[in-house]
Order: C-alpha cells, then sequence, then structure tokens
C-alpha cells in the first residue's frame, strides 16, 4: 500500500512500510525513509507505485482548466480534494485523478483557500476575478519590463526611462517598472546604470548628470520662483553727493556693493560705502523673505549660478551703472595719513556712476596718475587703495602668496563643444586688497554699532581656528577683528539681508526687528552655516568637475604640481588638491611631474601616476602656505 501525504508544505507519495494510528513508516522513491505524523497522512492508494503516481498526477495537474475546476466547487462551502475530483473527473476518478487535483488545489490560492487536511474552499468570484486581473498586470508588467531591458541593452532608452532619469539615479522608486527595467538591464551588461543610461543616450551630458544630482538634492521642488506680489514702494529717500562705482567680476549681476570717494580740504578723504538695500522692502516673513530664507545665499558654479533672489527683485536694487538706487552707505571720514575720525551710516539713493570690473582692473593702468583721463575712478581707487592698505596693516594682515582660479565657460555645459577658460588670479593684489578691506571696513564697523546696542544678528565668530555663525557679537581671530557681521551682499546672502533690517532700524532708532532669543533668527543661524557650506562643496566639485574637462579639451597628458605634505599635491595650472597613491612620500614644496591616467567625467575622479621628482623651486612658500 502506497501513501499520499503532505510533508512541509509539499505534496509527496511513498511505498509504506509500516503504520500505526498515530504516524507511518514511509519509504520514498528515492529510497530514504521517513516518518510521516497520521495527521499528514491524505490518500491510500495499491497502485500505480508512488513514483509512477507523482508522474502522472503531475502530467494530469497541467490539463486541468482551473476556471472549470473552481465552476465544478460551486454550492459547496467546503469540500475535500477528492470530493472536487468526483465533480471534475467524474465518479470514477483514480487515485491518479485525486492527487492531480490535489495539487491544482494546493498551486492555485487564487481560486481556492486551504481549510484544513486536504479541504477546501472556492474563492468568492470578486476575489477571484481581482486576482487575476493582478496577475494579468504582472505579466503585462514583465512583459514591459522585458522590453525596456531589451531597448536598454540594445542602447536605446525607452522615453519613460530616459524622461525620467534624475529621479531614477538619485532618487528612484524601486517598485516602478522602469527602474526594475533599468536595474535588470545594467545586471545583465554588468555596468552601473549611470553608465548604461549614458550609452543610451538619456543623460544629456556629464554636466547635466552632476547639476540635476545637486538641484534633486537641494532644490527638490526646482529653481523656478513663485509667483510673488509687486514690491512695495519706497519711502522717498534723499539722493546722495556722490558719484559711486562698483569693482566686481564680469558675470557679476548681483551688484550690491558700490564705493565713493570726496577729497576734503585738510588732505583727507570721505570714503563711502554703499550697499544695496533690498531690506527696505522685503519685510520680514514676507513672501519673498520666505523665498530667500529658503535659498539662504546664492549658488555658485563655473558657467552659471541659482541666485537668492527673483532677477526683478535683483534689478530693482542692484547698483547698476547709471540708476540711483537705495543704499545702505557708510561714510568714513579720514584724516592725511588715512586714519579714521568719524562714520555715519545713512540710507540714501545713490548715483552711480560706472561698474568696474576686475578683469581689467587687474592690469593696474588705475595705479598710474598719468592715465587718469582713460581709467574712470583712478584717481578715487588709488586714495580707496591706500586706505585700504593702512586697514590692512593695522590687522596685521600678511600679504597672500595664493592663487585662485577664474572660469569662463563657452557655449552650452551640456555640449560637447562647449570650451572652457580657466586662467589664476593672484590673491593680494590692489584691487582684491582694496574690496576686501573695504568690505572688513563695513562688516567690522556694522558689528560694531549692533554689538554696542547689545542687539542680536548672524555674526561670523572665529575662534581656534573654527569658522560659524552666531546670534551674538564675537572675535573673528582670522580677521582679527573684535567682532564681524556679514552685511555687504545682501543681494547674495540672507544673513546680510537679515543683518541689514537691524542695521536700518538701528539708523532709523527704532525698535530691533529681531530681538534678543527671536526664534527666526536662531533658526536661520542654525541653518545657514550647513546649507552655505553645502553649496561651496558643489562649487568647488563642479570647479574640479571642469578642470577635468579643460584637461580633455587641451589633451593634457603631463601635469606639474607641487607636493604639500608626503602624497598630498597642488598642481601648478589648475586648482586641484588631491593625493597621488603611487607617489614616494615627498618632502614639502618638491615639484614632481604626473601622467594622467584616466579623467571620469562621471563622478567626477581624476586618476594621476607619478613620474619623476623634479626639484624645489620657488613656489615652496605656496606648498608650504597650503
Amino acid at each position: 500500500m502506497n501513501l499520499l501525504f503532505e510533508d512541509d508544505g509539499q505534496i509527496k507519495a511513498g511505498l509504506i512500510i509500516s503504520e500505526t494510528d498515530a504516524s507511518a513508516q514511509v519509504e520514498l522513491p528515492g529510497g530514504r525513509r521517513i516518518k510521516v505524523k497520521g495527521a499528514n497522512g491524505l490518500l491510500h492508494f495499491a497502485a500505480p507505485s508512488a513514483a509512477d503516481l507523482m508522474a502522472a498526477a503531475m502530467q494530469q495537474r497541467a490539463d486541468i482548466d482551473m476556471a472549470l475546476l473552481w465552476e465544478s466547487a460551486a454550492g459547496a462551502e467546503e469540500f475535500s480534494f477528492a470530493e472536487l475530483a468526483a465533480e471534475y473527473f467524474g465518479a470514477s476518478a483514480t487515485a491518479v485523478h485525486q492527487a492531480a487535483t490535489l495539487l491544482a488545489l494546493q498551486q492555485s490560492p487564487m481560486y481556492f483557500y486551504k481549510r484544513g487536511k486536504g479541504r477546501y474552499k472556492r474563492a468568492p468570484e470578486d476575489a477571484l476575478n481581482a486576482a487575476l486581473a493582478g496577475l494579468e498586470r504582472k505579466a503585462r508588467d514583465a512583459e514591459q519590463i522585458e522590453a525596456w531591458v531589451q531597448a536598454l541593452l540594445a542602447g536605446q532608452a525607452p522615453v519613460e526611462i530616459a524622461s525620467n532619469w534624475v529621479q531614477l539615479l538619485n532618487s528612484p522608486e524601486k517598485q516602478s517598472l522602469a527602474y526594475r527595467a533599468l536595474a535588470a538591464a545594467a545586471d545583465r551588461a554588468r555596468m552601473a546604470p549611470v553608465h548604461l543610461l549614458a550609452k543610451a543616450g538619456a543623460i544629456p551630458s556629464t554636466h547635466a548628470l552632476h547639476f540635476q544630482r545637486f538641484l534633486r538634492a537641494t532644490f527638490p521642488k526646482g529653481i523656478a520662483f513663485p509667483l510673488h506680489a509687486a514690491l512695495p514702494s519706497i519711502a522717498d529717500l534723499p539722493t546722495a553727493d556722490v558719484q559711486a562705482f562698483s569693482i566686481d567680476d564680469v558675470t557679476t549681476t548681483e551688484i550690491d556693493d558700490a564705493f565713493s570717494v570726496a577729497a576734503l580740504a585738510d588732505g583727507g578723504f570721505r570714503f563711502g560705502v554703499h550697499i544695496a538695500a533690498p531690506a527696505l522692502a522685503l519685510a520680514a516673513n514676507s513672501e519673498l523673505d520666505r523665498v530667500a530664507r529658503d535659498r539662504l545665499s546664492t549658488v555658485y558654479m563655473p558657467g552659471h549660478k541659482i541666485t537668492m533672489l527673483p532677477d526683478a527683485v535683483i534689478a530693482e536694487f542692484s547698483l547698476d551703472e547709471g540708476k540711483s538706487p537705495a543704499a545702505l552707505s557708510l561714510y568714513a571720514t579720514v584724516d592725511a595719513a588715512m586714519q579714521v575720525t568719524h562714520t555715519e551710516t545713512v540710507v540714501e539713493r545713490v548715483p552711480m556712476a560706472g561698474n568696474l570690473r576686475i578683469g581689467h582692473l587687474d592690469e593696474l593702468a588705475w595705479m598710474d596718475p598719468v592715465n587718469d583721463k582713460s581709467e574712470k575712478h583712478a584717481a578715487a581707487m588709488r586714495a580707496l587703495y591706500a586706505f585700504a592698505q593702512v586697514r590692512a596693516a593695522a590687522r596685521g594682515d600678511q600679504p597672500q602668496n595664493r592663487v585662485d582660479y577664474s572660469f569662463a565657460i563657452h557655449g552650452d555645459p551640456d555640449a560637447v563643444d562647449c570650451r572652457v577658460e580657466i586662467g589664476p588670479r593672484k590673491r593680494g593684489s590692489p584691487v582684491d586688497t582694496l574690496v576686501s578691506e573695504l568690505m572688513i571696513f563695513a562688516n567690522v564697523t556694522w558689528a560694531g554699532a549692533l554689538a554696542e546696542r547689545k542687539w542680536p544678528g548672524m555674526f561670523r565668530v572665529q575662534a581656534g581656528g573654527k569658522t560659524r555663525m552666531s546670534s551674538l557679537a564675537g572675535p573673528h581671530e582670522g580677521l582679527n577683528v573684535p567682532h564681524y557681521v556679514w552685511a555687504t551682499s545682501p543681494l547674495r546672502r540672507y544673513s546680510d539681508l537679515l543683518n541689514q533690517r537691524q542695521l536700518l532700524a538701528l539708523v532709523a532708532n527704532d525698535t530691533a526687528p529681531y530681538a534678543n532669543g527671536n526664534a527666526e533668527l536662531l533658526a536661520a543661524v542654525a541653518d545657514f552655516d550647513a546649507t552655505y557650506s553645502g553649496y561651496g562643496d558643489f562649487q568647488q566639485q563642479m570647479e574640479f568637475y571642469w578642470c577635468l574637462r579643460y584637461i580633455q579639451q587641451e589633451n593634457i597628458s603631463k601635469l606639474t604640481a607641487h607636493v604639500i605634505r608626503e602624497n598630498l599635491v597642488r598642481f601648478d595650472r589648475l586648482p586641484i588638491v588631491q593625493r597621488i597613491n603611487d607617489m614616494p612620500s615627498q618632502p614639502p614644496g618638491m615639484q614632481v611631474i604626473l601622467s594622467v591616467a584616466e579623467v571620469d567625467l562621471f563622478e567626477p575622479a581624476l586618476h594621476m601616476r607619478f613620474i619623476e621628482t623634479v626639484g624645489v623651486t620657488n613656489t615652496v612658500d605656496e606648498a608650504n602656505a597650503a
């Protein structure tokens, strides 16, 4: 006698060796003997053999029409597999028929629900229809996924994937068909998804890859400004009796600082530092203020920027040539020795006589009085530079021997023929000193005014080499000043916009908009450093990316660098600092020659190999300073 039984969820059959009411010893077709509990036995049969029965039952199971089997169970609340076999195959249903029916019942939970030992219940019609619809949908999904997989492997990105590549790479819905197709195709191709999408033409460029990744993480709602109400009108302001001028990079469109110079009869001067005044119109917690508060700063990168404020606001308050925009002006009266004898802060309109550009001024023609007729504002700039030198010396500032770099992107950044120019700009030039020292002077003066009133603000504090934003005034060790606040870029930084509100109230002798412990101020202080640092990291990443594009563009195979320490080097012609893994440890200042092994624009990454040392050159001071 043979026994059909259930073992750990599987239907099996075997020859009975011995049997009691509680259990049976059964020999399986392969010869292994097992103990089967009586509760798990389902059918005794004499013929055919256990092996033949299972083989025949599985073959018969394939021929069973599940819809008809389900219909055969109509009218019965609950039934055994043997009863259903008799309904489906007829009263003479054999052991093979019964076993085939049992297999069908067990393998079709959509059609039948298990209710006990060998007993089942027919699924309700609505539940069955829903399950069948789901099964059909899964089949269609599988077919769609496979079609997309084949397209990707053939180098063609389906529109459903190509149009959604940013989300698929950065924040995918892993149960979506598009992601499952991409993951499956990448697995079959043995290729990272990003490279597979690029090969299939879904990613416009490696530049778009990095830019869109940043946008997805930082601006998930996009960078378009929401519709906003018109700017409120500004009260009538006096117009200053000055001819102001700004000094900025050629790419600067948010011109928020300018200067003016008036010679005095005693040989001294009245210097003016004029700062755009958007806080006159952007009230705290207004619609536009919330936009600026959300962004906290303009985001910079080579060839592009994401402004903190809408273009219309920038156009209204930018200190553009030929206009007389509203400004918060700091005037400093200095004697012939360039010592400050008096300062005054006023709110006014400032006639803008010029927007000078650093690229031209770095040629230093303005330094020679012989060029005063051809160089606008040259005499004023020389006076400002003399004042800046005195201010720098008073702070104990040391001349900087460091080179910065400027980037110019010509063409569409996503286009293959886009070109990049990278040029050095030495820090500590006369123009650099002039601008930076006048900005420091204004920020220190205004920080002192707030600190004297014990008003809070967004102060820059540095102690122990760590710089942070603080709501309370404190020393800035790096600048060697007792207190320092950012207030000279209100079109570009939220800290400066907020601080300007405090300064406007101070000038008007009003109550401070932000009192000590103000929750909005403290939240802005807490958020600013992380956000501003994140923007800076992205700018550095994109500058590095464009350096790699430049290396490819110029077909550069070798580069020189100077050792900072051990195997960490600073490149001589590009703003890149990185470790050279195969380079033996070298002394600081050593110049080395490196070969370009691989440029990876996707990471981005630059792989270099060490060739040889050249020797210590006269740029050792720069390497040590780094």
